[in-house]
């Protein structure tokens, strides 16, 4: 296939009719050509008294798409699935949210693996691949309906000089020969329905998602900096993870962070 067959538009009835069914999580979908971020849609609707529910909203195209630290990026035109999803939190203690980005991390990884690629999560938000970044998660919280809005941006037909940054990659540029956007959205959201029904039944993480998480974590036993909210750093061993899916690090004592950015220097004890 050439690039533009990998970013022709998606077919948004049929996408409807394989991710949307009968007791699914999933109960409608929306594709746009352009916004600026579907988030920010997403929160809006909520905002207008919307039941936002088990919706996704997936764009062709994202002009301000938000991550972490207030950063903004844009993307490429059918190169990135961008995409939205709305969960009812108001059944799950909040102490059990922070369990929702890891749980989303899973989730992807779960949908490229049987593309042939490897990949892990770096805590709280990133899934990496190769010697770069795949894939980003921003949840937020929508706190007229105690629902929570899931942002994910994963990076599929960019190419090299496409990308801007040095730490990014693609699904291309790890070599996946066939990267068909619908399968992958198909696959990521049949996964993260899963672990979103058992995360709320269970009211939390439930034995497997923490188990899989730490499996999957790339995190988890390298010496980090942790870059704290108010400008704090914080250097150690990352050696676990809680029930409220906060990172603890190994210093003189054992530090519980909660939120920040994480800097992997190299496997312990290097």
């Amino acid at each position: 296939m050439t690039v533009e067959q990998w970013r022709a538009p998606l077919d948004e009835a049929a996408l409807r009719d394989r991710v949307l069914g009968a007791g699914g999580f999933w109960r409608r979908l929306d594709v746009v050509a352009e916004t600026g971020s579907t988030n920010a849609d997403l929160l809006a609707r909520a905002e207008r008294g919307e039941d936002i529910d088990g919706a996704v909203l997936i764009a062709e195209h994202q002009t301000a798409g938000r991550g972490r630290q207030g950063r903004t990026w844009s993307d490429v035109p059918g190169a990135v699935i961008t995409m939205s999803v709305g969960v009812d939190a108001a059944s799950v203690p909040t102490a059990g949210w922070g369990w929702v980005p890891l749980a989303t991390g899973v989730a992807i990884v779960d949908a490229v693996t049987p593309l042939g690629v490897t990949a892990g999560l770096k805590w709280p938000n990133d899934v990496l691949a190769g010697d770069g970044k795949l894939a980003g998660i921003l949840v937020e919280v929508a706190p007229t309906q105690q629902s929570l809005v899931i942002g994910i941006g994963l990076n599929v037909s960019l190419r090299p000089d496409e990308i801007g940054v040095p730490d990014a990659t693609s699904l291309v540029a790890l070599g996946v020969a066939d990267p068909d956007r619908a399968a992958v959205i198909e696959r990521l959201l049949s996964a993260l329905g899963r672990r979103l029904a058992a995360w709320r039944a269970a009211g939390g993480a439930d034995a497997a998602l923490v188990a899989d998480y730490r499996a999957r974590s790339r995190t988890l036993g390298m010496k980090v900096r942790a870059l704290l909210p108010g400008g704090r750093e914080l250097v150690g061993v990352a050696r676990d993870i809680d029930g409220e899916g906060r990172l603890l690090v190994e210093t003189t004592e054992t530090v519980t962070v909660s939120a920040g950015d994480v800097v992997h220097v190299h496997p312990a004890g290097n």
